[in-house]
């Protein structure tokens, strides 16, 4: 009897143990990260998630210390785990990749973690890999709606480069209560979700949605086979769609429905990736046919700068060709000067004015160079790039705009340029006509390079059309500007103030205003505008898209935004500083800060002595969300395009001699 009741106590006892398994099976996994770094689940652990096993170049100190914002220091992340990386401009025409194949053996991160069977005998466990870029990014849970946030499925995330594959076997980890190391490898590319919108024929244009700059964070997914089963194709594959819409897995497995999976580890890694776009401007300017409408004069062509396979490949920059037309027309005074260096004054200006007869002026237009080349250099030892705005001769009257324009589109990042570009005042403080402008455009390409739909009405469809300009839903067309010229920085809501008396030409255009100005500019006779623009098309999606001007706070400053009416396609806000803080110091920093839903303009003499000059958000402008390049001019602008404008760019001599600016350095972080 007592035989079969401990046989009896023997079997009951051990049904008792299966099904207390069985129930502590369906809690749900762990993960906190403990002390001793294990995350732990029912029937297995994983520990030592390393996302960056082969990299170790770490963030210096320096840039994370001089971040302007502290929002930017993301996940509590430290000096001891943020890598850097620099893109490889070598041979990217078809899309950066990180790391590339001379940073790193096959050009993959090597990534490892170690698993643990905590069950009674071997099973299978399953696994993938995510990044996401989480400097430029909308948040994947939205409070409001307690939900996904409906731009979450916007951010740069992806998986293994082959879509298709989706969760990796992990074969018969054996039940011996040893952890098993696993290793494997990745890359940051671009298209990572292989969009329909980007291929062509059959080809991943990966560089049409290159990767972004900034820092990437990393998610590991670790399940067994029955959890495995509940993984909706959409998240096990990022290029399916789900109701035709991208589901984003971080928002699935951190917030969404696989939070919630019985047997599912999901480790962040506290560990960051920062990657840094700094084009080496010595490695040449490559001269585009289509810029020169398919004529191309090679008699400037050098090792530097021109068309050969080298500079094909790997040169960084081109030489940009402003846009011209009639509306840059001028009747110009027909007298070549050196404004800086001349001591031109204002008697001259005003004398130069008014001596002239309508006869004796010179019909031009705005003029860009007719053989590449000629005005851009690059210099391999000091990699830089310079600009020269040519001189003019009698009977070669000609004001001619110059600049380069980079070939490698991103969609958001932090620009930092650091330049010499040429003042524009002289010591009597008379304006030399240039305009010094540094501008993200967008990279063209139709469909491809939308930006997201304007839902209210529309955008309106093109750069140049007038107030009846259709509306469109969506446009390829973006432009985020610095642009510092001698024009007053008025915010007026229709109209300039009454001092102003503008005339007209035949043609009922703005012509000249006079020069009896108010005390506010006439005591800041030494100081230029530098005017921030987004042309964000005129779409009224923005909950306080407004007219004329409107104050709009950051971090306890007021910025005035202005636009003229509600079919002007740009908004602007304006700050007068001296030229001379600006442009006569051997360098000067400028940086636009693209963020998804906010812009941030800054200027300073150093990377961590900047100031904000303009500040725009996503409350008051459609905030492009396209891929853009970015512009570096020295050019002559009509002042009919800034009305209340102190000179006429007609009255304003042609140049001299030569004008020259530099470009030291750019870095897209």
């Amino acid at each position: 009897m007592v035989k079969y009741f401990f046989r009896f106590f023997s079997v009951v006892s051990s049904a008792i143990i299966i099904c207390l398994l069985f129930v502590f099976s369906l809690d749900a996994c762990k993960n906190v990260e403990k002390q001793n770094n294990v995350l732990d689940c029912a029937t297995f652990s994983v520990q030592n998630f390393d996302p960056l096993n082969n990299w170790q170049f770490y963030a210096d100190k320096e840039p994370l210390l001089n971040m302007q914002d502290p929002e930017e220091k993301l996940d509590g992340a430290g000096i001891s785990n943020c890598k850097n990386i620099f893109i490889d401009y070598n041979n990217v025409n078809t899309g950066f990749v990180i790391p590339s194949l001379v940073q790193l053996k096959n050009g993959k991160f090597i990534f490892e973690f170690e698993i643990k069977n905590k069950s009674l005998s071997a099973q299978n466990f399953y696994y993938k890999l995510y990044y996401q870029n989480e400097s430029y990014k909308f948040n994947e849970f939205d409070s409001l709606s307690n939900g996904e946030h409906l731009l979450a499925s916007e951010n740069f995330y992806g998986s293994w480069q082959n879509t298709a594959v989706t969760f990796k076997k992990i074969t018969a980890v054996a039940a011996d209560n040893a952890f098993h190391k696993v290793q494997d490898s990745f890359n940051i590319v671009g298209n990572p979700r292989e969009e329909k919108r980007f291929i062509d024929n059959g080809i991943n244009n990966r560089w049409k949605r290159n990767l972004r700059v900034g820092q990437y964070s990393f998610l590991l997914v670790v399940l067994t086979e029955n959890d495995f089963k509940k993984i909706p194709p959409y998240i096990q594959n990022i290029n399916l769609m789900n109701n035709g819409k991208f589901i984003n897995p971080y928002f699935y497995f951190l917030y969404g429905e696989g939070k919630n999976l019985t047997s599912t580890i999901v480790n962040k890694s506290p560990s960051l990736l920062k990657v840094i776009a700094k084009p080496n401007l010595g490695a040449g300017i490559y001269i585009d046919d289509a810029r020169f409408d398919g004529i191309v004069d090679k008699t400037g062509f050098c090792n530097t700068c021109g068309q050969d396979s080298n500079l094909f490949k790997n040169a960084p920059i081109q030489q940009f060709i402003n846009y011209v037309d009639a509306s840059t027309k001028m009747y110009n005074i027909p007298v070549i000067v050196d404004v800086l260096k001349d001591n031109y004054s204002k008697m001259d200006y005003n004398w130069n004015k008014s001596f002239f007869s309508k006869d004796e002026l010179i019909p031009t237009i705005i003029q860009t160079s007719k053989q590449p080349c000629q005005t851009v250099f690059s210099d391999a030892a000091e990699k830089s790039i310079s600009l020269k705005n040519p001189a003019a001769k009698y009977g070669e009257w000609k004001k001619e705009s110059v600049g380069i324009i980079t070939r490698h589109g991103f969609t958001y990042g932090k620009y930092r340029l650091k330049v010499k570009l040429t003042e524009l005042l002289n010591k009597n403080n008379v304006w030399n006509g240039l305009t010094n402008a540094i501008w993200l455009i967008t990279q063209g390409g139709g469909e491809w390079n939308y930006r997201r739909n304007c839902d209210k009405e529309g955008y309106m469809a093109t750069y140049w059309g007038g107030q009846k300009d259709k509306r469109v839903p969506a446009v390829d067309y973006s432009e985020i500007d610095f642009e510092i010229l001698k024009t007053p920085p008025y915010c007026p809501d229709k109209d300039f103030p009454p001092v102003y008396k503008n005339t007209f030409d035949d043609n009922k255009n703005i012509n000249s205003w006079n020069v009896s100005l108010p005390d506010e500019i006439t005591n800041n006779d030494n100081k230029v505008t530098v005017a921030c623009t987004n042309w964000d098309m005129a779409c009224w999606d923005p909950k306080s898209f407004g007219v004329g001007c409107n104050p709009l706070n950051y971090k306890g400053e007021a910025f005035f935004t202005h636009r003229w009416d509600h079919w002007y396609r740009a908004l602007t806000e304006k700050t007068e500083v001296s030229d001379d803080e600006l442009f006569a110091a051997d360098y000067y920093y400028f940086e636009i800060d693209w963020r998804p839903s906010e812009i941030i303009w800054r200027i300073g003499p150093e990377p961590h002595k900047m100031r904000v000059v303009g500040y725009m958000n996503e409350s008051v402008t459609s905030i492009p969300n396209n891929q853009m390049l970015l512009i570096i001019t020295q050019e002559f602008h009509n002042t009919k395009w800034w009305p209340g404008t102190p000179y006429s760019q007609d009255n304003i001599p042609f140049p001299a001699n030569d004008i020259l600016g530099k470009v030291f350095d750019l870095t897209i972080e």
